[in-house]
């Protein structure tokens, strides 16, 4: 790197314009309202305490004790959202890391204090609650979590057993702690060429563009850089991951599960059936992602495709940089079948603090919708100008109206949808977009654009997704029966994996193999899936809502309201969509592989 090259580097945060700044403000006007709920939290505390010995001597009694839990979970909410979206403007500053650390602290405390409710409710006969449920209306609005304590009674621990699990849940995330303290504030980057020589820090906000470059120097330098300074961390996100794995084992086999997966579906009321069957249908169209590959190398012109040419547009002539008021308006468009009052709030959201724009140094990377019953939802953005985030906002924008509509519909004790449809809304979003971008698109170039565009979120939702699921699989398999999860046997199992879904037309580069190292979804076990099977959902839904009209859309806005109130199954079925059968995901495929067709005519190549 010459020493006369230009620097670019990333803006601190008091470089951001406050008008691309969310406003934490919403939630408390300063650090002494966060300390002063912070006391009232732990005043709380001792109330609930206070009511263990006769919580279940009436119906009075039982329904205080779940007035008192909801309202500390409503305000641990709160005071978590603020200490850790103001930690994630910038991890460096030690202010929000020790308000971090001290409510999580405290939530592992009232995840203990609380521990007594659900395994005095297993030994409370079904007939007396059905006669407390009778004597005290009021307290139906909980009888959904009772009926769940029944369902889940054979996994409930003695209230000693419970408490202590409480208590050790902040020893159970410490990996995954470690691991965002090195993944975002230590880890440090060096300077890569940018196409006109210049030398940019890499950050993982700009690797992104840097993969998307139209010069493979620049893509090739920047994927090797990146993967050097994981490789000198290796050991150290190796150990961090095979804690975090060990843990979700421990938790498993504490609560008489067979495996950790059969935990963490559970929760959901999954069958193992589902996260198999996505796995097995993916395998069966990976021929149809090769054929994708190979047209991609084509449309390149390459002798050989590598990992860091998978990201980079077909259409290089074409490429567009949406500045992000012209982003924030081609979403609302995308968005306008939902409806004039989801126009209205998603624009409410956008314009009035809901949202954090742009990259700075210190900054938590990626994308991430967030918030707590009592504020509305926030969005954290690293907005760098591209199609990608364009969408990134679609999908974010998705997750926030979700939590309003189930906030806003539901009490608290049901507001909190599950995991399953987590990442069903925001793509639905996604999906609703693209179809009005290539309306719109006005000659074959731009059409070209946007069908790769559309490939690529089925390469990387549906494709990229599910292999991550199968490397959680066999990694917790791993452990289950005696393994080791050592840094060589994560890397070996991670580039098999990949030459299995990419190599048939892809160079499987041997850097590709720490990519493992950087994945922060690896440490909320066996979520991964969820966005597999939530596309395929999505793809389903905006179908739906396109063809069917105003009975789709009230449908559909009925499970944004759902929230908890019924299992996601249920819920998902209601709106139209069986996900227990393979024909959600296996649909959502041959739209892909009518993309493939479509973009190889445009583009005039035999495949």
């Amino acid at each position: 790197m010459e020493s006369t090259a230009t620097m670019t580097k990333q803006p601190s945060r008091e470089e951001i314009p406050e008008e691309y700044k969310w406003k934490l403000t919403d939630i408390y006007s300063s650090n002494e309202a966060w300390e002063a709920d912070f006391l009232r939290l732990k005043g709380l505390l001792g109330e609930i305490a206070a009511e263990q010995q006769s919580f279940l001597n009436s119906a009075a009694n039982i329904f205080t004790v779940f007035q008192l839990k909801d309202k500390i979970g409503m305000v641990l909410d709160k005071l978590f959202v603020y200490a850790r979206m103001h930690k994630d403007e910038n991890n460096a500053n030690a202010v929000y890391q020790g308000m971090t650390d001290r409510i999580q602290s405290l939530a592992t405390e009232a995840g203990g204090v609380i521990s007594f409710i659900v395994p005095a409710l297993v030994t409370l006969e079904m007939e007396q609650l059905g006669q407390y449920l009778a004597q005290l209306p009021e307290l139906r609005i909980y009888q959904r979590f009772f009926e769940e304590i029944q369902r889940q009674k054979a996994h409930i621990l003695s209230a000693a057993e419970e408490k202590i699990l409480a208590e050790s849940a902040d020893l159970a995330d410490s990996s995954g702690t470690i691991f965002g303290m090195l993944d975002n504030a230590d880890i440090k980057f060096p300077f890569v060429r940018d196409e006109n020589g210049e030398a940019v820090e890499l950050t993982k906000g700009r690797y992104s563009k840097f993969l998307e470059s139209p010069d493979r120097r620049v893509r090739k330098e920047a994927f090797e850089a990146l993967y050097s300074s994981y490789g000198k961390l290796r050991n150290t996100l190796g150990a961090t991951l095979n804690s975090s794995v060990k843990a979700d084992v421990f938790y498993a086999r504490a609560r008489r599960f067979d495996s950790a997966l059969q935990a963490s579906l559970d929760g959901d009321n999954i069958p193992e059936t589902v996260y198999d069957r996505l796995i097995e249908v993916v395998h069966n169209y990976l021929p149809e992602l090769n054929r994708y590959l190979r047209l991609r190398k084509k449309m390149l012109g390459l002798d050989d495709l590598h990992m860091y040419d998978l990201y980079t547009p077909l259409i290089p002539e074409y490429r567009k940089n949406y500045e992000y008021q012209e982003a924030k308006k081609l979403v609302l468009e995308g968005l306008n079948p939902l409806g004039d009052q989801y126009i209205s709030l998603a624009h409410q959201g956008m314009e009035n603090g809901w949202i954090d724009v742009f990259e700075n140094e210190g900054k938590t990377s990626g994308a991430y919708a967030w918030g707590a019953y009592e504020t509305h939802p926030y969005i954290l953005l690293n907005y760098q100008g591209k199609i990608h985030d364009v969408f990134t906002i679609a999908h974010e924008m998705g997750h926030a109206m979700h939590s309003y509509h189930s906030n806003h519909a539901q009490p608290y004790i049901n507001a909190g949808y599950r995991i399953f449809v987590a990442e069903v809304a925001s793509t639905v979003n996604e999906a609703l977009l693209m179809e009005h971008m290539l309306k719109k698109a006005g000659d074959r170039l731009e059409k070209q654009y946007l069908v790769n565009q559309y490939l690529e979120q089925f390469r990387t939702t549906v494709f990229r997704q599910t292999m991550f699921a199968e490397f959680e699989k066999l990694i917790h398999y791993e452990v289950e029966n005696g393994g080791a999860l050592t840094t060589d046997w994560l890397s070996e199992c991670y580039l098999d994996l990949n030459r299995q879904y990419y190599g048939q037309e892809t160079v499987i580069d041997s850097e590709i193999g720490l990519e493992w190292s950087r994945i922060p979804h690896f440490y909320t076990g066996f979520y991964v899936y969820k966005y597999a099977t939530g596309y395929a959902v999505a793809i389903a839904l905006s179908r739906r809502i396109l063809e069917q009209g105003e009975a789709a859309r009230q449908q559909y806005l009925e499970f944004l309201k759902g929230g908890d109130s019924d299992y996601p199954l249920n819920l998902l079925r209601r709106a139209g969509v069986d996900m227990e059968s393979s024909a959600p995901v296996e649909a959502a495929l041959n739209v892909f592989k009518q993309l493939v067709d479509e973009m190889a005519e445009l583009a005039g190549i035999q495949i």
